[in-house]
């Protein structure tokens, strides 16, 4: 080969080995470069997502914080907004902003007011009143699907369950005997410690959602309300017709209150509505809700999962079940009910005959837990037995402004 094209080969090879290298660096610029904006993309995320979770933390701690802010952080800088979007509920919605360099993470949730109606048990007193010494046990036909709470230690006989993502009491598990084989089946998480009280007035706060958009009895004995899906049935004894109204017209905005009246209560609901009964006195007799039959959704969620039928029962006093013929043979109740100085049961639940189930689908929050039936060696003797369903759709909705924990929880997280 003549030293000309020997002088060409060279050529071509360095040419070559120029490119490639040339190649190779770009490709060594581009991994940093992709590095580098990785790195700085994560950093803004993380500081974004610290300010979600101190902006989450401050209006926990302070419902009316709104102002945000605005600061150096990390490195970085962090921008949070928060904005009511639903005045009425009180749901508030964060956005929170993190940048660092020339990359921005942004990250938003919409929060909401914690409601009573998330546990599908709640009491602050496992006794039938502030006199009581004898507690009320839980026995072997009894179980609880959902969240659990009570302020009170919980008594257990004969393997009852609890049945739900968390179950947590402030105080000591009772046996009824000193046997560990009577220990309840517990699912989830059991913790102990948890102070959540009853708000005072729960129930005469409800009034001023009632004069505004909702429906209001006033200083009436007694009403007697049929649920007929759209339906409202009404009247004011029991000899004389029914009324009916409209619900979507005559309470827009769900609220349906009974200030100073005894409410008989039955039917079927279609919509979203909480009823509220409450009393101007210290006696028990008014601000009471008697439930004389089923109360039931028009679309059982049970079966439809897409149900968006919703019922709050809400009672300053007493829920009873009533004691009658259409309640001998167990009693379905899809709503979630609340009693904010007394609690609900069967009345007369020693005197009337063995009937069946109280097959709910909701929850029970109450201050004073009510029995609804007795037992002996775990057989039921009088009243009913407790088969307590929730309704997990209360996870993440809840009734018209039903009574509220005090604190917030998260609904959406979109980043």
């Amino acid at each position: 080969m003549s030293g000309k094209a020997i002088l060409l080969v060279v050529i071509g090879f360095t040419l070559t080995l120029l490119a490639v290298g040339q190649r190779f660096g770009g490709i060594s610029n581009r991994v940093v470069d992709n590095y580098l904006k990785y790195q700085n993309e994560t950093v803004a995320h993380n500081i974004a997502l610290s300010g979600a979770n101190i902006a989450a933390n401050a209006v926990y701690m302070n419902p009316v914080w709104d102002e945000g802010y605005s600061v150096p952080f990390q490195g970085g800088h962090l921008d949070v907004t928060v904005e009511v979007v639903n005045a009425a509920l009180g749901f508030r919605e964060i956005t929170s902003r993190g940048i660092f360099f020339n990359e921005t993470s942004e990250i938003k949730l919409r929060i909401a007011p914690s409601n009573f109606s998330e546990y599908a048990y709640y009491s602050t007193y496992e006794r039938a009143d502030s006199l009581s010494k004898g507690i009320i046990w839980w026995m072997n036909r009894d179980t609880v699907w959902g969240p659990f709470h009570t302020q009170d230690s919980l008594n257990v006989a004969l393997h009852p369950s609890f049945l739900g993502a968390r179950t947590s009491h402030k105080g000591a598990l009772h046996y009824k005997t000193d046997k560990p084989t009577d220990s309840p089946v517990i699912t989830g998480i059991y913790e102990a410690g948890k102070n959540l009280e009853i708000p005072s007035k729960a129930v005469e706060n409800l009034e001023a959602a009632a004069d505004d958009n909702g429906y209001k009895f006033q200083d009436q004995d007694t009403v007697y309300l049929v649920f007929d899906r759209d339906t409202l049935r009404y009247k004011y004894s029991y000899s004389s017709n029914y009324t009916a109204l409209y619900l979507p017209s005559a309470a827009p905005n769900g609220l349906i209150y009974a200030k100073d009246c005894v409410v008989r209560l039955k039917g079927t609901v279609m919509g979203q509505y909480t009823l509220g009964c409450s009393s101007s006195s210290t006696s028990t007799g008014k601000g009471t809700i008697w439930l004389d039959d089923d109360i039931v959704y028009n679309t059982n969620p049970l079966t439809d999962p897409n149900s968006t039928d919703l019922l709050g029962i809400v009672a300053e006093n007493y829920v009873w079940i009533t004691e009658n013929d259409a309640n001998k043979n167990s009693i379905n109740i899809q709503a979630s009910v609340f009693s904010e100085k007394w609690g609900f049961g069967a009345h007369n639940y020693n005197g009337r005959p063995v009937s069946g189930n109280i097959n709910l689908l909701g929850g029970i929050q109450q201050y004073y837990r009510q029995p609804v039936g007795t037992f002996k060696s775990g057989v039921i003797k009088s009243g009913f037995a407790k088969q307590y369903h929730y309704d997990w759709r209360l996870a993440f909705m809840s009734p018209p402004f039903y009574p509220g924990t005090g604190g917030f929880k998260i609904v959406s997280w979109y980043e």
